[in-house]
């Protein structure tokens, strides 16, 4: 029986945007019972225009002999006039899309006209309540809603609590990490942990330290690199300088971001007295799990967050957290309700553990081992013309220098300890967040979306 045909619409998957990096993975980990062709955008792509056959290359890395890709790049989001192209050329049984709706609006206005013949499938991330009234158009144009997070899960559910369509379905798939990409190093693999101590050398400058907070982000508004720097500071400043000096923060971003700020003048004015280091390279694989490798910790603050792909890395490399409790970082935290794993039904009540006056020194509420959550201490209502409103969960940065503190006072063999429980609980099939069985519920969901489709009228009569 020939494979279904998936025609994926989001960020080229040879990008290094978190978008791009899971749209490999699951290409990747399916291809053996999917073809796939990609719509591949890029902001500016330096292969507009063309076709990409990846057959050969994607058939040597998986080895699935008659695996498929074929990718079209185009700069920015495509037209409905592009898609109807390639659907002539490809004849897709159904498309997969994955990133925020609002870029590829055009393809949910034609939403009539491809249902007809094939359905439209969407892997959401959305960051933040309230539920957004205003994504309901999207979410109404889909078969299948495969959801990246609990929160977003109950968010989409929430939209449509009170007339649902008949064929929608709604499913949980978390991110999942490649556990043989991401990995911790040991000192019994002699080889490797040579080449890392090796590298570490290079990204310290030769320098010895102790303790060394990693931040892996990109330098925008939301992930609040500068409130990362000033929690830094303020956790230096409770050592002893002698101490302090065998601190680092290592910041693997673009220094300066028109989106962001110049972070060498925040560290130049607000922690003059502390080392902080820039790496801003593009890494392979092997070289962000080095980096992994030699944190003691990794951070992630944002205040709204769909999942938070590098802090997951970190978890499967064994590397401790310390995150802000919001969106899908809270799936990271392995919180518990009275020894039970929070489930994507439970987030239909709670809404979120964001509410330190109600969950923060609650009884019933545990977290896993390899994180010190951070709760945030207010929220505010944020908003733009295309997002009208959404929450904008802030912790102070005095209550992250804590949680350092408090890893920093943990010693390092327990701290290892705790990050390989990290990486143990999320290979369980019950978590889900390993990129196999990432994409297994990603084939079982997308198989159920074809078994349930049925395809639409032509028109659909709307009484007033």
């Amino acid at each position: 029986m020939p494979k279904k045909k998936i025609l994926l619409l989001s960020d080229d998957l040879r990008m290094s945007s978190g978008v791009g990096t899971m749209s490999k993975e699951f290409v990747l980990g399916s291809c053996h019972h999917f073809d796939w062709v990609q719509i591949g955008g890029a902001i500016k792509h330096p292969e507009d225009g063309k076709v990409v056959n990846m057959d050969e290359s994607i058939q040597k890395e998986t080895g699935v002999e008659d695996a498929k890709l074929t990718i079209y790049p185009i700069s920015g989001y495509g037209n409905q006039e592009l898609l109807r192209q390639i659907m002539n050329i490809e004849k897709p049984d159904a498309i997969l899309h994955y990133t925020d709706p609002r870029f590829w609006r055009w393809l949910y206005e034609m939403e009539h006209e491809l249902r007809q013949h094939i359905p439209i499938f969407y892997y959401n991330i959305w960051d933040d309540w309230p539920t957004p009234r205003y994504n309901e158009f999207f979410y109404e144009s889909c078969d299948l809603i495969m959801n990246i997070s609990k929160q977003s899960h109950a968010i989409v559910k929430d939209a449509w609590r009170t007339n649902p369509p008949e064929d929608w379905q709604l499913t949980y798939v978390p991110h999942g990490i490649p556990e043989d990409k991401f990995y911790p190093i040991g000192e019994l693999d002699v080889k490797e942990w040579h080449e890392l101590q090796e590298y570490r050398k290079v990204v310290l400058r030769n320098k010895e330290k102790d303790f060394i907070i990693f931040w892996n982000n990109r330098n925008i508004r939301r992930k609040l690199p500068s409130d990362v720097i000033l929690a830094y500071k303020t956790f230096c400043d409770m050592l002893p300088k002698e101490q302090s000096d065998k601190c680092l923060l290592l910041m693997h971003t673009a220094p300066v971001d028109q989106n962001g700020t110049d972070l060498p003048e925040v560290v130049r004015n607000i922690c003059p007295d502390y080392e902080v280091i820039f790496s801003h390279q593009k890494l392979d694989e092997k070289e962000l799990n080095y980096l992994y490798n030699i944190a003691d910790v990794q951070v992630n603050i944002a205040s709204n967050e769909g999942f938070g792909l590098g802090t997951a890395e970190a978890v499967m490399s064994g590397t401790p957290i310390v995150v802000n409790v919001t969106g899908g970082l809270q799936d990271q935290c392995g919180f518990k309700i009275k020894g039970k794993h929070v489930t994507p039904e439970d987030y239909d009540e709670i809404e979120s553990f964001h509410d330190d006056r109600k969950w923060k020194d609650n009884p019933d509420l545990t977290h896993g081992e390899w994180v010190k959550p951070v709760w945030p201490s207010s929220r505010s209502l944020q908003g733009s013309i295309p997002t009208p409103y959404i929450f904008d969960d802030r912790c102070r940065w005095d209550d992250v220098a804590d949680r350092f503190k408090e890893w920093y006072d943990t010693p390092k063999e327990e701290r290892r300890e705790a990050g390989q429980r990290g990486r143990e609980w999320m290979l369980q099939e019950e978590i889900g967040m390993s990129a196999k069985l990432m994409c297994e519920r990603f084939i079982h969901d997308m198989e159920v979306g074809f078994e349930k489709w049925t395809p639409r009228k032509r028109f659909t009569l709307y009484k007033a």
